[in-house]
């Protein structure tokens, strides 16, 4: 169970793209461009349903644990996360609270009564609809290969930083949405997610966020 938690709570920990060797540091000129075309994209997304694979990388283990499963995304703070496979569990960010389904064993988390879970929150949404970038919470570095563009975030906060050393949202250049995020730990530890299947602004049944 604590290591459900862990692993859903951090579910952000996004390893690195397969290596992407001819990664460069942006310009200014195309990060001024990258986040125009950023959030214009993300202010049309009012859903986002798409199929997900984690792969959580723990330093001691000679393989990488696989899961996978969906994720539900409803404007403005609705979020679902299911994983199927290798077992059921879902977590959902509504209304101020988390909600978790441990196969049928269900539990609620308050998230105003804790500054972590609400900036967890926040950086859930946010990386989901691609809008991050916040200069006052983060120190952000921009890089592009030939087929994505790489925002990294560096937490300005002393809490969230002793959990999360560094974000990394990797965007599709064509469509200019999140392909996958990755989070490293404070420790060698970290976590891919790479999400594909995306459906943009179809119905979303309420239903769904309902645990």
């Amino acid at each position: 169970m604590k290591t459900k938690i862990f692993i859903i709570v951090f579910f952000l920990n996004v390893c690195q793209f397969q290596s992407w060797s001819q990664e460069q540091k942006m310009s200014d000129g195309e990060i001024t461009a990258f986040k125009q075309s950023v959030a214009v994209v993300s202010k049309k997304i009012k859903t986002l349903s798409t199929d997900f694979v984690q792969y959580k990388h723990l330093d001691f283990l000679s393989k990488d644990i696989e899961t996978s499963g969906k994720m539900i995304f409803k404007e403005p703070y609705s979020l679902l996360w299911q994983y199927k496979k290798p077992y059921n569990y879902s977590i959902v960010f509504k209304n101020g609270k988390i909600l978790i389904n441990d196969e049928g064993k269900k539990s609620a988390v308050d998230i105003g009564s804790s500054k972590l879970f609400g900036k967890i929150n926040k950086l859930i949404v946010g990386s989901v609809s691609g809008d991050l970038f916040d200069d006052k919470e983060f120190s952000i570095s921009y890089f592009k290969n030939k087929e994505q563009n790489i925002a990294k975030f560096i937490p300005k906060d002393a809490t969230l930083k002793k959990y999360i050393k560094q974000i990394d949202l990797t965007f599709d250049k064509e469509d200019a949405t999140v392909i996958q995020v990755k989070l490293l730990e404070s420790s060698a530890d970290y976590t891919r997610i790479v999400l594909k299947n995306k459906v943009i602004n179809a119905k979303v049944d309420e239903a769904s966020f309902s645990n």
